[in-house]
């Protein structure tokens, strides 16, 4: 927006926020680190501004600090305002800002697993808010609850009051956070990785649920992400950070199209884009002798798993959801097989299982010459070494009391890999291959952005020398850059080290570049498998194609339709039924 009337304050009044000059540390004297560095930039009224750049960029961190949201204790605000409705946010007391958070002013943040309370219902955590800034009664909190979990499009929304997070899917829980930051009718949402770990379908409902509630409430919107395609779809103007630093800032259209900086240009280019492995059979490969899966040879083979989750007690006459539905695939040396579908679809229930991380209720399971679902506890114990996993949530999966380096050398002492001076060499060797330091080993998780900590989950899973990585979204939470490397990375062991891997994404231009086959699977069953490009590149499923309808685009210029909704169970196995043939449109 251009103009404006200027208030009594002399401030523009088509501004929603300004920020000048923002400059955040931590730490003192020598241990001073500047995490953000004279930032400024505008929020305009019913605007969307991106705000991307690398894990440790400081585009949390700068949120972070306008909200008050800092540790006082190891954080300071050194230089800046940030103007609100004509007050500085910087410059009020906890008291005020505590008015504001969550009620004029509100965030989604990463996890929604660590945001919500898990002793606390989800009803207890909805109406908290409004009893609290807005005065009303316990009836009418309820009341304004169920109307925001009906607007956020889950089911059952009166029912959900009484759940407690656990019991709700990832794009659940981040749809009650959503429901929670827009109740108060919010003049400014900051959005942290609001679709980080959610499938494509339920990502694009998510960004067309924001896209309504910020017409339906004239909220502003400040978007931070490290997907590039989301980017596209939802900004209309970018600030990219690098270093604690503004490098560039632009429209969206001219920044992707004619970016000005050379860090604009490297995290574009690092952009994974659908179809660009479309005429190889293969992945690509970062050797000049790629290898192959193993022909003839069978790492893994399930058969015929079934897997029923009961919602009640053992008493119960409730038959439960079925997570796994006669689920059976082989693997070989050398092969990644890749897992896609929606939340709840059974892909992470199904990569458990084959760890035996969850017992299945029938079907056979083995791996590398063992009949896993047979073996006792010595014997499954000892198996693991050569089977490990790559968790989706990396914080949930780090003993926060643990420092980094004794995280990753955990594995490695109970398989009796090493130790003394051999295990502390090969823990160094692992950080580094994962792009860490050394003295990052001295770290605790809670001092680690979220992608450096799914770094050290790979460098743990590495650290027994496995033959089988279940990798259960492993770069969801990492920026593109840094997940070009990582998946350099995996694909580099795998060459090097004959690795199979069982790939679970939501992401399907990642799956293009890493997979030679792909399963794909709904409400616990496989609705179709076959090699990557066949898969990807002709489909032959109804739900196939919508997944890759609802990816978005790295392209300001196309906009994505509004994808069909399915009732795939009324339809036949292999049905042909069409969808549209292109979701997107011309901006």
């Amino acid at each position: 927006m251009t103009g404006g009337v200027k208030t009594a304050t002399g401030r523009r009044s088509d501004v929603a926020l300004d920020v000048e000059n923002l400059s955040v540390s931590f730490g003192r004297g020598v241990t001073r680190n500047q995490a953000v560095q004279n930032l400024s930039y505008r929020l305009d009224v019913g605007e969307t501004l991106a705000i991307v750049g690398e894990s440790g960029s400081g585009k949390s961190v700068s949120c972070l600090a306008l909200l008050g949201l800092l540790p006082p204790s190891t954080s300071t605000v050194e230089t800046g305002r940030a103007w609100f409705d004509e007050r500085d946010l910087i410059a009020m007391s906890e008291t005020e800002i505590t008015a504001l958070r969550g009620d004029r002013i509100t965030m989604i943040f990463q996890e929604p697993m660590t945001s919500l309370n898990p002793v606390l219902t989800i009803g207890r955590q909805l109406t908290e808010g409004l009893i609290v800034h807005r005065g009303m009664s316990m009836r009418d909190a309820e009341a304004r609850s169920i109307e925001m979990i009906d607007r956020v499009r889950i089911p059952k929304s009166k029912s959900r009051l009484k759940q407690y997070p656990h019991e709700l899917s990832g794009g659940m829980r981040q749809r009650i956070m959503i429901a929670m930051a827009m109740a108060s009718e919010p003049s400014v949402l900051i959005a942290d990785e609001p679709t980080t770990a959610l499938d494509v379908t339920v990502q694009a409902q998510i960004l067309d649920l924001m896209r309504d509630l910020k017409r339906e409430f004239g909220t502003s919107i400040i978007l931070i992400t490290h997907d590039m395609g989301v980017v596209a779809e939802m900004a209309d103007r970018v600030v990219v950070m690098h270093c604690g630093q503004k490098v560039e800032e632009g429209l969206v259209g001219e920044v992707f199209q004619r970016p000005r900086e050379d860090y604009t240009r490297t995290l574009l280019a690092a952009v994974p884009k659908l179809g660009a492995f479309a005429s190889t059979t293969a992945p690509p490969t970062v050797v000049a002798s790629p290898i192959r899966p193993t022909r003839g040879e069978t790492l893994v083979s399930a058969r015929n798993l079934t897997k029923r989750f009961k919602s009640g007690g053992w008493l119960s006459r409730d038959e439960g959801v079925l997570a796994m539905d006669n689920v059976g695939f082989d693997l070989a040396p050398g092969e990644t097989l890749a897992i896609v579908g929606e939340s709840g679809s059974g892909k992470s229930t199904t990569g458990r299982a084959l760890l035996r991380l969850i017992e299945v209720d029938d079907g056979d399971i083995n791996v590398d010459g063992r009949d896993v679902r047979a073996l006792g506890p010595t014997g499954l114990r000892a198996a693991r070494r050569t089977m490990q996993m790559i968790f989706q949530d990396p914080y949930a999966s780090l003993n926060p009391r643990m420092s980094a380096g004794r995280l990753v050398m955990e594995p490695m002492l109970i398989h009796r890999v090493a130790s003394g001076a051999e295990l502390e060499d090969r823990t160094a060797a692992l950080f580094k291959k994962v792009g860490l330091e050394a003295d990052h080993m001295r770290r605790y998780p809670h001092e680690f952005s979220g992608g450096q900590r799914q770094r050290i989950c790979i460098a743990r899973a590495l650290g027994p020398g496995p033959k089988l990585i279940v990798a259960d979204e492993p770069t969801s939470a990492l920026d593109v850059s840094v997940q070009a490397q990582v998946l350099d990375l995996m694909l580099e062991l795998q060459q090097s080290l004959g690795l199979a891997y069982l790939f679970i994404s939501h992401d399907m231009a990642v799956v293009e570049q890493m997979s030679h086959r792909v399963i794909v699977m709904h409400k616990g069953r496989i609705v179709e498998m076959g090699p990557r490009q066949a898969v990807l590149s002709d489909a032959r499923h109804v739900y196939t194609k919508t997944l890759l309808a609802a990816v978005p685009l790295p392209d300001p210029s196309r906009k994505r339709g509004v994808l069909p909704t399915l009732d795939i169970d009324a339809m036949p196995g292999g049905s042909l039924k069409e969808v549209a043939a292109d979701h997107w449109v011309a901006a």
